[in-house]
């Protein structure tokens, strides 16, 4: 089975693929994480990757899709993947079927996980770790239980990602909605597209999708 998640940033894409990967026997696919790999091999594709990010430009469309098509060649993918931020746009999702029925596959779904823009601006301003052991926190939805004492490791000092602003947020979602909403369309007349709703309790988004995935 092929998904791909789509969604706004911060509606929790990265924890549904990785329930995906435990309950399907899946792997995420992370464009991120293939393009530090690409890179780090020193492959011919890995040399073109880092030539384009040292010049600060955005990564042509025929590599991305050129290095996902060698990563789902791999035998961990013979099961299925997810990919996770990619296509962006209308010409990558075409190129990425392209590719795909090259090779006798196909996207089984898309997912799209829709959310209330303000709700999830609340949701990512308010997040916070602790620095000692990692575990996170919210202003609103879970405090721990003693103030400014971590509930796993009893530390005391906790730090916020510096672009979990108001204003970055909303500029990354006006970003979403310009450029990667459009493409839902396209999935749509395909039949392939499933919505479910991002801003549920993450078992029951868990739930929505298992149930959007069977046959």
């Amino acid at each position: 089975m092929n998904v791909i998640l789509l969604g706004a940033p911060g509606a929790g894409k990265g924890t549904q693929a990785k329930r995906l990967e435990e309950s399907r026997k899946l792997v995420q696919l992370s464009t991120g994480d293939m393009l530090r790999a690409a890179v780090a091999s020193g492959s011919d594709l890995g040399r073109q990757a880092k030539g384009v990010m040292d010049a600060g430009q955005l990564m042509p469309d025929d590599l991305m899709v050129q290095m996902i098509s060698e990563r789902i060649d791999q035998p961990d993918c013979r099961t299925g993947f997810i990919l996770d931020g990619f296509p962006r746009t209308t010409p990558q999702a075409k190129a990425l079927d392209t590719m795909l029925s090259g090779k006798g596959l196909r996207l089984d779904a898309v997912i799209e996980m829709k959310v209330d823009e303000d709700i999830l601006v609340d949701r990512i301003t308010g997040r916070f770790s602790c620095i000692a052991c990692g575990a996170g926190y919210h202003d609103k939805f879970q405090v721990p239980v003693k103030a400014g004492v971590c509930d796993g490791c009893g530390g005391t000092e906790f730090k916020r990602r510096a672009d979990d602003t108001e204003e970055t947020v909303r500029t990354r979602l006006e970003a979403y909605r310009g450029q990667t909403a459009p493409i839902l369309p396209y999935y749509l007349e395909q039949g392939i597209l499933k919505t479910v709703d991002g801003m549920a309790a993450i078992d029951e988004v868990t739930r929505q999708i298992e149930a959007s995935l069977a046959p």
